[in-house]
């Protein structure tokens, strides 16, 4: 990248900005299970579709959980930043079992927001789940994310999109820490995190926690989110498959409603213990693409050809002698 603020990183360091990405990756393209849309309603407000038809350039995807004071301020600012700025573009809103009136919210707001998805769980299972089932439903060429609390800025996607659009990146990660806007709590337990995975995982993206990343779709529905906590190592996944990563400088804002989910005990140790876990998960990654060579294709059709064609000359051969004997 030309941003001389910004950094690439491609698996193991050795693979530099030419790599051409997890194209032999094998990739999940299934939609939802039929569980998933049980625990999973789509309420857009006009149908299934959110009244769209064709494929969006751009999925944004934003988990909310009691977020019912932000949610309003959130689509306002999508529709400024992404809608208003000419980007095809969708967002998928999770509810993951808000006790206030976050999807009440959300319905009434889909109603005159088309590209508005909102999806619901009826109870809460994590911030990695909820990312999980709406990258499934997603339908854009490249997936967006965002935190609902008003936190991350939309207005830092378009750049970050852009490096996509270019071929520069398969996934541009937000980089906060010029712009940082926690309190020492946060603070202290992200750099626990974060020295945490560059001694275990060997991981150099400086602010993986940031949750404002845009990455290619194909690449987001190989990550393991079904498992609690992986929403954090989503760069070191993406690393691991062999995707370009692209870290850009992104604003931060401080909470100004709602009550923050995580804190030292539940961010910072529960990270560190999932580090192993990721670790176990990278030393028995194996890529389990596989093609029928061309070549095998050819040689049998040049098999079965010359199999026929033995074949027509003994038909006609005894053809032959039968009319001779005649």
């Amino acid at each position: 990248m030309t941003d001389s603020r910004s950094q690439t990183h491609a698996a193991g360091d050795e693979r530099a900005a030419s790599t051409t990405g997890p194209s032999s990756a094998s990739v999940s393209t299934s939609s939802l299970s039929d569980a998933s849309r049980e625990s999973f309603g789509d309420h857009a407000g006009h149908g299934d579709d959110g009244g769209r038809s064709g494929q969006p350039e751009l999925t944004l995807i934003a988990p909310a959980l009691d977020e019912e004071d932000n949610v309003d301020e959130l689509v306002r600012q999508i529709q400024a930043s992404i809608i208003d700025a000419g980007i095809d573009a969708e967002c998928i809103v999770v509810d993951d079992g808000s006790t206030d009136r976050t999807l009440e919210k959300l319905i009434a707001l889909a109603a005159d927001h088309p590209w508005l998805r909102p999806m619901h769980r009826p109870k809460p299972q994590g911030q990695s789940a909820a990312m999980h089932a709406a990258i499934q439903a997603a339908r854009g060429k490249y997936v967006a994310m965002l935190d609902a609390d008003l936190q991350n800025d939309p207005a830092d996607l378009p750049a970050m999109l852009q490096l996509l659009r270019d071929g520069k990146a398969d996934f541009v990660q937000g980089d906060r820490s010029q712009n940082r806007r926690d309190t020492f709590i946060r603070r202290m337990s992200s750099w626990v995190g974060r020295t945490a995975r560059g001694l275990i995982l060997k991981d150099p993206i400086r602010d993986t926690g940031c949750s404002t990343r845009v990455v290619r779709t194909d690449i987001a529905r190989q990550f393991p989110l079904q498992f609690k906590g992986m929403h954090r190592f989503m760069p070191a996944y993406a690393r691991m498959i062999g995707a370009r990563i692209v870290e850009q400088p992104v604003n931060h804002r401080p909470r100004v409603a709602g009550v923050a989910k995580y804190g030292m005990f539940n961010r910072a140790f529960v990270g560190l213990v999932d580090c192993f876990a990721m670790r176990w998960m990278a030393k028995r990654f194996r890529d389990p693409a596989a093609e029928f060579p061309a070549v095998s294709v050819v040689a049998g059709t040049a098999a079965t050809a010359a199999g026929t064609t033995e074949g027509d000359d003994d038909a006609n051969q005894r053809s032959a002698a039968k009319g001779n004997s005649e």
